[in-house]
Order: structure tokens, then sequence, then C-alpha cells
């Protein structure tokens, strides 16, 4: 868990510095003139009258309320995505030292020495040879065999529900960004039309910078959105993937435990 934490940590802090050029560059090329085709110089980017330093220094407190919800929502997504990511990478290089270790003929003292103490797996082979260790007394009510199949089971199954943290808010970010988006394009073409309704002036310089400042809501609740569906797809097959080998891993763990038995009987 520390090693994940560094890397995360690492991963936002990248994530930080590549966001702030990225909205340099966006305020630099809407502060190009449409007839010269020159990039303005960076002093022109403070002057420029539309963008999202415009919608925020304009914006009631409701848009405000909507840029900081939908920055907010990215922040949380970006977060679960490269938290997930991390998680499963590290499930699955466990699983494949679960599978080493007891591919091999050595003990089983040996065979969970070679597992992390922390592992999932290591977990889940103790609780198999606690649960075969108290079968002696249900013996003439449960057999070995099935015993021992729910006791892992359950222990999928737990791991199985761990390995879904998180992508609930993936697909709530994913279904939710685009109408908070279209929230505050509404509530920005809103006050847009009230503004221009007051001065009495519909003309074309007057209605394209309040409108096209209101659509940018709705190009960021996409720009939330369509990395955390995306994300969360990737991730929901990553975690079949790995769930399956677990499965298959709890099904060599089970026929080993039954010839361990057989063997010390």
């Amino acid at each position: 868990m520390p090693r994940i934490a560094t890397s995360l940590a690492a991963c936002l802090r990248l994530l930080a510095l590549l966001l702030v050029p990225a909205l340099l560059l966006a305020d630099l090329v809407q502060a190009q003139s449409g007839a010269a085709a020159v990039v303005a110089p960076l002093t022109d980017v403070a002057s420029n009258p539309y963008g999202l330093r415009s919608v925020w220094a304009q914006g009631d407190w409701v848009a405000r309320t909507t840029l900081l919800v939908l920055a907010f929502m990215s922040l949380l997504s970006w977060y679960f995505i490269i938290a997930k990511w991390l998680t499963q990478r590290q499930l699955k290089a466990r699983l494949l030292a679960a599978h080493s270790a007891f591919g091999s003929t050595q003990a089983w003292s040996q065979r969970l020495q070679a597992l992390e103490q922390d592992s999932e797996f290591r977990a889940m082979v103790l609780s198999a040879l606690a649960a075969a260790e108290r079968h002696p007394g249900l013996a003439k009510r449960v057999d070995l065999s099935s015993w021992l199949s729910q006791n892992i089971v359950h222990s999928v199954s737990t791991l199985q529900m761990r390995s879904q943290e998180g992508l609930s808010v993936l697909a709530t970010v994913g279904a939710t960004a685009p109408f908070v988006g279209l929230f505050g394009t509404v509530w920005g073409i809103y006050n847009a039309l009230v503004t221009i309704g007051v001065s009495g002036q519909a003309s074309i310089e007057k209605v394209a910078g309040p409108v096209g400042e209101a659509l940018i809501m709705t190009a960021l609740g996409l720009a939330v959105a369509v990395p955390a569906v995306l994300a969360y797809n990737w991730l929901v097959r990553r975690n079949r993937v790995t769930l399956h080998a677990v499965k298959g891993f709890g099904s060599e763990l089970h026929t080993q435990l039954l010839l361990e038995v057989d063997r010390r009987a």
C-alpha cells in the first residue's frame, strides 16, 4: 500500500504539471485572431475576453459552483482511475506469485513464505487451512470437499467485492458529468439572454461571447465524462480477466488441499 500511495502521488503531480500547460495553450489558441491566424503572445492571454477565465470572472455563484463541481468530479475520477489501475497491477503480480508458489512441490510453510504478508492469496490459503483443521468436528454433517469449497468461494467473493470498489464512482461521473455541464450551459445562456434583453442590443457581437462562454460548460462536462466512461469499461474488463484467474487459483488450491489431507491421513 505505501508503494501504491507513492506512485499515486507521483501520478497526480505529473497530471497537474501537464494540466497547467494545457490550460495556457487553450487560452493561447482562443486568443488567436481569425483574420491574421497568428499565435498571440502570452501577454494577450490575460486580455482574452472569452474563455475559462472570463467564465469564472463574469459568472455568478451558480456558474462558479458548476465549474468547481466539474473540476472536483474530474479529479475524483482520475484519482480512482490511477488508484484502481495500480491496485489491479498489484493484484495481478500477487496472483502470478501465488501460482508460482503453489505450482511447486515445496512444503506448505515454504509456499506461504513465498507470498507477501498482506497478500490476498496468503489470507485465502490460511483461511482454507484453518477450515480444513476445523472440519473433523463437522465430519458427520459436511464432507471435506464441500466445506473447503464454501470457504474458498467466500474468499473469492470477498476479493471480487474489493476489486469493484471505486468503479461505481467512475460510472456515476460518466453518467452525470454531461448533465452538470448542460446545466451550466443552460444557466449561462439564460443569463446571457437576460443581459441582452436588459441592454436592448442583440447583435452578433453581443450574443456570440456570452453564448460561447456558456457552451464551454458542455465541453467541460464531456471532457470529464468521456475519460470516466472509457476507464470504467477498461477497468471492468481487467477485473473480469483477473477474477477469472483468481477462480482458477481457488480451484487449484481446493484440489491441493484435498490431496494434502489424503496424504496426511
